[in-house]
């Protein structure tokens, strides 16, 4: 099992750590376009690999995407990351040539490999490599609803005081501030839906948080978080690479799923050895559909942007 990652920034270098310390891929790629950056950082944690107990090899590369040959999964993180009051469409004019041409390459050395975008605005970013690489549309994986999913549990967690091994929850819609969909009404505590304890009040407060739960960090950081990042696209590198048949929320192209058509946008999906192996119509109520077809319409906006 070979993954890339391309942009070894600190996004793209937690996802090698993490990755690396599941020990599930004999090797990761590390590319990056800043001469020895790459290199670098796989030294540097290939260095850690007797103290945290992996296997997985890392490599560093300057450019060299005959290095990616082979790879059964690569990792888009490349692009400029949100500096502070930025939003993630404000980014797509640089992005959008960073992505087309990134995946052009990827796929030139490894033709069956499995995409996962992490770069923003990200699903306009999958829209993208949809439309200009012909890859299988289960190929072609958007990152945000895992982040979004996670921040969703920590701040629930939060609001119960209880244990996040206890808490479950999903967020579907566009990876954005204004598109995100908190599903506060399926979320459970150890299989007790959270509205037994918390409050509307306080539901509300928890759905908020988690919407701006980028642009906080960000203003926090002054730069776009990493370490959720990183660890949300090796859980899904992971239930690909081992055929774990798991549910994520990810960006994937909708051809008539919820009532959606030709956008990329998170909605559960089941990963496994194919990448998508199928998405998972769940029933919404009026008002979560209402926020869907919102969120969509946002997505198509942003998407209208694109020079393809």
């Amino acid at each position: 099992m070979k993954v890339t990652v391309v942009g070894a920034g600190a996004v793209g270098a937690s996802c090698a750590e993490y990755i690396a310390i599941k020990n599930f891929a004999s090797e990761v790629v590390l590319l990056d376009i800043k001469e020895g950056f790459a290199e670098g950082k796989a030294m540097d944690l290939m260095q850690t690999a007797s103290l945290n107990g992996f296997d997985t090899k890392i490599t560093g590369s300057t450019s060299d995407y005959s290095k990616t040959a082979g790879s059964d999964i690569c990792v888009i993180t490349s692009g400029i990351p949100r500096k502070p009051g930025m939003t993630r469409e404000e980014l797509i004019g640089i992005n959008a040539g960073i992505v087309k041409s990134v995946s052009a390459s990827l796929i030139g050395h490894s033709p069956n490999t499995i995409i996962i975008v992490v770069s923003n605005p990200m699903d306009t970013m999958t829209y993208l490599v949809h439309k200009t690489t012909g890859l299988a549309k289960n190929k072609i994986i958007g990152m945000g609803g895992a982040l979004d999913s996670a921040r969703f549990k920590y701040r629930l967690a939060e609001a119960l005081g209880a244990p996040i091994s206890d808490v479950d929850g999903m967020v579907i819609g566009g990876h954005s501030d204004k598109g995100m969909v908190p599903l506060t009404a399926h979320a459970t505590r150890n299989s007790v839906k959270v509205s037994e304890f918390l409050s509307e009040e306080r539901l509300n407060q928890v759905k908020e948080d988690t919407k701006v739960g980028g642009a906080t960090l960000t203003k926090l950081l002054g730069t776009s978080a990493w370490y959720a990042p990183g660890a949300a696209v090796s859980g899904l590198v992971q239930a690909i690479a081992c055929d774990q048949k798991k549910m994520f929320p990810c960006s994937t192209l909708l051809e008539g799923e919820y009532g959606l058509n030709d956008l990329c946008i998170g909605v559960p999906v089941i990963l496994g050895k194919n990448g998508i192996e199928s998405i998972v119509e769940i029933d919404l109520s009026e008002a979560e559909k209402a926020h869907l077809e919102a969120s969509a319409e946002g997505v198509k906006k942003t998407n209208g942007l694109l020079e393809l």
